[in-house]
């Protein structure tokens, strides 16, 4: 059984004219509530084989916080193309994933990572389904089993077994 953890960046600085919006990093809620995910995925046990990062600042910096909760270091690839992707290009690349992988990460954005997790959810009903279809929170994690190999991943391909927020762990 593959596993598929995707994590939205923590909460960032506000937008403004004088940074790019790449260049954007977390505000101190966001470490908070990172640091609050790391905690919580320490506690799950929960050890990607690879993570899958936007290069932007604010998903490196909140995988950054994240990382030291993995027992073991996993592969990491900040990938350009995952910068604000949309859901039907987060699947793609997944797809690409080698068979021998069998937990993997995407560290991104909304909306790009909700409209993913969406589709994936083999449920459309039930209180993670109602949850999943409101939002994924900054900091937020869907975790999924996928039962089958990453390059047939489909809609409504995997089982939505978590949904994480640092609000959850209040």
């Amino acid at each position: 059984m593959n596993e598929l953890y995707l994590f939205r960046h923590a909460k960032t600085v506000p937008q403004s004219d004088n940074v790019r919006d790449t260049e954007r990093a977390l505000e101190e809620r966001g470490r908070v509530g990172a640091r609050r995910m790391a905690k919580w995925l320490k506690q799950q046990k929960i050890v990607p084989d690879v993570v899958l990062c936007s290069p932007a600042v604010r998903t490196r910096e909140t995988l950054d916080l994240v990382a030291d909760a993995f027992p073991r270091k996993p592969r990491i690839e900040y990938e350009p193309g995952l910068y604000l992707a949309t859901g039907a290009r987060l699947m793609e690349r997944l797809r690409e994933i080698p068979d021998s992988v069998e937990r993997v990460m995407v560290v991104g954005h909304n909306p790009g990572l909700h409209e993913l997790a969406q589709a994936l959810t083999d449920r459309n009903v039930g209180p993670l389904a109602e949850r999943l279809a409101a939002n994924l929170a900054t900091a937020g994690l869907a975790r999924f089993e996928v039962a089958i190999e990453w390059s047939g991943l489909r809609r409504r391909g995997a089982r939505l077994v978590a949904l994480v927020s640092p609000k959850d762990l209040d």
